[in-house]
């Protein structure tokens, strides 16, 4: 966390106390360090911490940065048993701090980015990796329209969707031509697979949009829900998945590690496992789904060199995380080729 902060604290005190049952000053804030999408604070006020994230300032791009989608899912699924923070309260106005936000519990856990959890034991990571599968097919089994979410997405044709939402992001982000991206924008929607049944999708489910427990090997938050929405949950799955195609000097993957001396499951037993929770005998089109999956992060972290160039971007390290656009591409490319592109 860094002690500088960008927050009018007089004007979201005031805010704080109306909105937020048994809040008391004084408060402090501080900014968390790290991600690249909206500014995630940590509040200290007498009556306790909380954690506030907003929309970033400047121009952005259409849809993204959605807090209000965030908040609504959270508190939709507060009584799932799908491990999420309680949110408190969402402000849209932007004349209290700037831009919209929400204010959220604050998780007194753990946050790994290293993917191959260097600092803990084998026994300790084999059960952390059960704990994110079994939360991802919870997550993955809920009744969104039960909990209220019938709206919060257009369920059908997800994947022809999603691949002309991306592709139209990554040219409103385009800084320079990646010739695998224009092949993939164009193979993609010709090759779309028989969908799954809609669920809630996370959009962005990685091991450090996760909280673990201070001490046991279980996740107790789901943080990021920026890109949640309703739609095909294999294509959610596997883009959590796509870390065992990544290598770790890409971008904090797992390809090439010793798994048996890990304690964490190969790609193949992880899939598995998820289809055992969800129900599934097998993942159909799973080559297509890493292809998306590579062809997406590609044009996020090129959103992420946009905003770097144009200085809005939540981060220091964007810039350099923008660079990873063209490998995540031509990946991608090689793999589609692979598949008969």
């Amino acid at each position: 966390m860094t002690t500088t902060h960008d927050l009018p604290l007089g004007r979201l005190a005031a805010w704080l106390r109306h909105h937020v049952e048994g809040f008391r000053g004084p408060l402090a804030a501080d900014r968390f360090t790290g991600g690249q999408s909206n500014p995630t604070y940590k509040l200290e006020a007498a009556s306790g911490p909380y954690v506030l994230r907003r929309k970033p300032p400047g121009v952005l791009l259409p849809s993204a940065h959605a807090v209000d989608r965030e908040f609504r899912v959270m508190r939709a699924l507060a009584a799932t048993p799908v491990p999420v923070p309680r949110v408190h309260a969402l402000c849209e106005d932007d004349s209290v701090i700037g831009s919209a936000f929400y204010v959220m519990e604050f998780l007194d856990g753990r946050i790994f980015w290293e993917q191959s959890l260097p600092e803990v034991r084998p026994a300790e990571r084999a059960a952390m990796f059960d704990s994110m599968n079994a939360v991802i097919a919870a997550l993955h089994s809920v009744d969104y329209e039960a909990v209220g979410l019938g709206d919060f997405g257009r369920p059908g044709n997800y994947m022809g969707r999603q691949i002309a939402r991306w592709s139209r992001q990554y040219r409103a982000s385009e800084t320079e031509k990646i010739a695998a991206m224009d092949a993939l924008i164009n193979w993609l929607p010709q090759r779309l697979p028989e969908e799954s049944a809609p669920r809630i999708v996370h959009g962005d489910y990685r091991m450090d949009n996760l909280v673990f427990h201070k001490t046991e090997p279980r996740v107790i938050g789901i943080l990021d829900w920026e890109l949640s929405t309703i739609g095909d949950p294999l294509a959610d799955f596997a883009y959590h998945a796509m870390t065992w195609r990544v290598t770790p000097a890409l971008f904090r993957g797992l390809a090439g590690i010793d798994f048996a001396a890990s304690g964490i499951p190969d790609e193949a037993a992880y899939v598995a496992a998820y289809c055992r929770r969800t129900g599934r005998e097998q993942v159909a089109s799973w080559e297509f789904y890493m292809v998306y999956s590579l062809f997406r992060i590609a044009a996020i972290v090129q959103g992420i060199a946009k905003r770097a160039i144009e200085g809005t971007a939540a981060s220091e390290e964007a810039r350099e995380v923008g660079r990873l656009a063209r490998p995540f591409a031509d990946q991608a490319w090689a793999l589609a080729r692979s598949l008969g592109g």
